[in-house]
């Protein structure tokens, strides 16, 4: 597997966390659920005080470089980061923005990991592709107030004026006399004065930037990555330390009916076994209940549950079975379903089309699968909770710990470790809450929760299953001149309110109701769906099945027409322009955004597009058995296509020989992360187009590890991938990078299959379709 750049070497900056008893310390209180759905009205309801972006987010942002930045009287400057760390390379990021912006030497920085704590942070969700978009001002403008303090401390030492003092490269210049102050000299004095005001603040001009935006800065803590150096959830170890496996219920809704420990206790190292109640339906992010099983060491544990004779209760959903399923939906979706948007007469202009065009698609439960599955230890002292864990959201983790054990939220530290994967499964922290029961069943004393791998699979939330009809009609030349799509799929909504059978506005807003092609006639619908198992986000969410049905169809509608795939998408596109769909839905969701701001740009859609087919050579001969696709979609604000070429040879067996992927995010603090995104989210694409696949049967999940949970072995990754980053100045603002990769990924593989071989495949995972006796 080739790369177009090195991904790793030794990174300059070193990692610490941030002690209890060091400058670190706070409380805040908000709610267990930190998914913040800003659902936009049509615009001429609009509030003017309505709040966008970050600021519509529990708790905001925080500027102060009181919170994020301390120098040692050495010099070194400390940056802390208080957003999770999972490989998208966050921790380099936002601290070389601030880095950048107080004119830190990046060789003399370290990076501090934040606990749980966002009255003093800001908000700390690490997901939805926030941590740029949201923290990239604010942190610029914590950087700039930290460089102004150092200037006037230096100012007022030398009893000069203020304009005769400039910050450059770690040491604060007087310019008539030459004379210099490194920070470390003028970290007390300048400690000791007020930030200045926000509208005081000079921000540097993009062109004086010294890192964001080039290319250079690797990930600060690759080289203890690769080192087998860095502490991840999994590495965490007290003194005294206990460790607990959990036998969880297999169904939704189920509970312990009745068990029997007697064979588990005689297990050497067992020492206790802890009921855990389950938590009342819908559960949000609480765990499941069941058996705890606590040991000297995992080994006893994992036998100590093994002997566990236990009678379940499956509950309601016992029934749940993955193929009955799939058929319900399916006939959900040929009937109408509740519209979310309508523009024109689609019914009209289908029944005059000169053709009609229709396709179903099935996109499957999907699990996480992160290579670190969840852990968390926890510890209870004098009336205090520590807990170790990786996690994506530690002030939801902070929270729910504190109202499981009835105690304040201040009286709770989530310490952050690296996470292993997120992919949106470490965003809801049941198993910190378990950790947390299990220690206070044992009075207080540490005890780690390991998941193994069949835990994760088995006890998971879930990306939801998807049916996706789409129907179109084309006039005699190839052109759309009406479009209907019924998504049907069962909501993350679940998780928190019953009876929620609709997908929510913010699952909708991920390319199906924001939809941007140029056809006058449009019926986008809704069927319901009632979930039987925990529905939870997933790298890039509802953007998967969406992007998948309609660039699939996109291509069905290509050969349809008899035109080219490339010409016939840009032809749906239609011209540059700004799309507004707001007066044409029920509710519209841009990702939180404010869309004045973060417009549907179809010009930035066409460009990526175009790029992508441009650079992997789109229209050139392909060696028999070989076919290009082609997919983009919008997504986090952010405009992504893919260019993919696969083989397919006479068995049927698939490769990626090449792929080249477009993204055009805006603005760019780290080139290299970017590309490590892109190339990351095709591997993640390609595993679920190809093998992944969760099912149920009596309602309960049939895999359980990776050898019938597959993903992406590396001898299946692409031979090469290439990604062409779209540049810009600071005149826009920055989108997402995490997710958007994702969703054309999958479409782009199978259009790539159909120009291969003529077969259309509407259903994922690819698996064995096209394998031949």
């Amino acid at each position: 597997m080739n790369m177009n750049r090195i991904m790793f070497e030794t990174a300059s900056s070193s990692i610490e966390n941030v002690s209890r008893r060091g400058v670190l310390k706070g409380l805040m209180l908000t709610s267990g659920l930190m998914l913040a759905v800003k659902i936009l009205r049509p615009r001429r309801a609009l509030a003017e005080d309505q709040k966008w972006g970050a600021d519509g987010m529990p708790h905001g942002t925080v500027n102060d470089p009181r919170a994020f930045v301390s120098i040692a009287p050495d010099g070194f400057v400390t940056i802390v980061c208080a957003r999770s760390e999972m490989g998208q390379g966050v921790r380099t990021g936002i601290p070389l923005i601030v880095a950048d912006e107080m004119e830190a030497d990046w060789a003399r920085v370290k990076i501090a990991q934040a606990p749980g704590d966002e009255a003093k942070f800001g908000n700390q969700d690490t997901d939805g592709s926030r941590s740029t978009r949201h923290f990239m001002l604010p942190m610029r403008q914590c950087g700039a107030a930290a460089r102004m303090m150092l200037e006037a401390a230096a100012a007022k030492r030398w009893g000069v004026a203020l304009a005769e003092v400039e910050a450059n490269n770690h040491q604060v210049v007087h310019r008539p006399s030459g004379r210099n102050l490194g920070y470390g000299e003028l970290a007390a004095e300048a400690g000791a004065m007020s930030p200045p005001a926000v509208d005081q603040l000079r921000l540097k001009n993009p062109e004086q930037f010294r890192y964001i935006g080039k290319e250079g800065t690797h990930i600060v803590d690759a080289f203890d990555i690769t080192m087998g150096r860095a502490k991840y959830g999994q590495d965490v170890r007290l003194p005294g330390q206990k460790y607990a496996i959990i036998a969880r219920p297999p169904v939704l809704g189920g509970k312990v009916a009745s068990f029997d420990s007697t064979e588990a206790m005689k297990i050497a190292g067992v020492v206790k076994v802890v009921e855990i109640a389950p938590a009342p339906l819908p559960p949000g992010f609480l765990p499941s209940g069941g058996l705890a099983v606590v040991a000297d060491n995992t080994w006893a544990a994992i036998q100590g549950r093994d002997a566990l004779k236990i009678k379940w209760d499956d509950g309601a959903d016992g029934t749940y079975d993955s193929k009955a399923y799939r058929a319900e939906l399916e006939a959900t979706a040929r009937q109408p379903g509740s519209v979310q948007r309508h523009e024109g007469d689609p019914a009209a202009a289908m029944a005059g089309a000169a053709k009609k065009v229709e396709a179903e698609y099935y996109i499957p439960h999907l699990a996480h699968a992160t290579m670190e599955p969840p852990s968390a230890t926890a510890r209870i002292a004098d009336g205090k909770v520590e807990v170790w864990t990786s996690v994506q959201s530690p002030q939801t983790a902070r929270d729910l710990v504190a109202k499981s054990l009835g105690v304040a939220p201040e009286n709770v530290t989530v310490h952050v470790m690296l996470l292993g994967g997120g992919f949106g499964r470490k965003s809801k922290p049941d198993y910190a809450v378990e950790a947390a029961l299990v220690s206070k069943a044992l009075g207080g004393a540490p005890v780690k929760v390991v998941w193994t791998r069949e835990d994760d699979i088995r006890n998971g939330f879930y990306h939801t299953v998807s049916v996706e009809r789409l129907e179109a009609g084309l006039d005699r030349q190839g052109h759309a001149v009406a479009w209907r799509h019924n998504s049907v799929a069962p909501t993350i909504f679940s998780l928190f309110k019953p009876d929620q059978k609709h997908e929510a506005p913010f699952e909708m807003g991920m390319g199906l109701v924001d939809m941007p092609f140029d056809v006058r006639n449009i019926s986008i619908e809704n069927g319901a769906a009632e979930a039987h198992t925990k529905i939870g986000w997933f790298r890039s969410v509802s953007n998967i099945p969406h992007a998948f049905a309609i660039q699939s169809f996109a291509g069905e509608l290509a050969a349809a027409a008899g035109k080219d795939p490339k010409e016939l998408v840009l032809d749906l596109i239609g011209p540059a322009r700004i799309v507004d769909v707001r007066n044409a839905t029920k509710n519209f969701w841009d990702y939180g955004e404010n869309p004045d701001f973060y417009p549907i740009d179809t010009g930035r859609l066409r460009k990526v597009l175009e790029l992508a087919a441009e650079k992997a050579g789109w229209g050139r001969k392909l060696p028999l058995g070989h076919g290009l696709g082609l997919a983009v979609h919008r997504s986090f604000v952010t405009y992504v296509a893919a260019a993919m070429e696969v083989a397919v040879d006479e068995k049927g067996n698939v490769s990626v020989p090449q792929v080249d992927i477009a993204v055009d995010c805006g603005p760019v603090v780290n080139p290299d992360r970017v590309c490590a995104q892109m190339e990351g989210a095709c591997i993640m694409g390609l595993s679920l187009a190809m093998k992944s696949e969760i099912t149920f049967a009596a309602g309960k999940v049939q895999q359980g590890n990776y050898d019938d949970y597959q993903v992406l072995r590396i001898n299946e990754a692409p031979g090469v991938t290439h990604v062409h980053i779209v540049t810009h100045g600071f005149d826009i603002r920055p989108g997402g990078v995490g997710e958007p990769g994702v969703p054309p990924i999958a479409p782009a593989f199978i259009n790539a299959i159909f120009a291969a071989t003529g077969k259309r495949i509407r259903a994922l995972p690819l698996g064995q379709q096209l394998l031949k006796a």
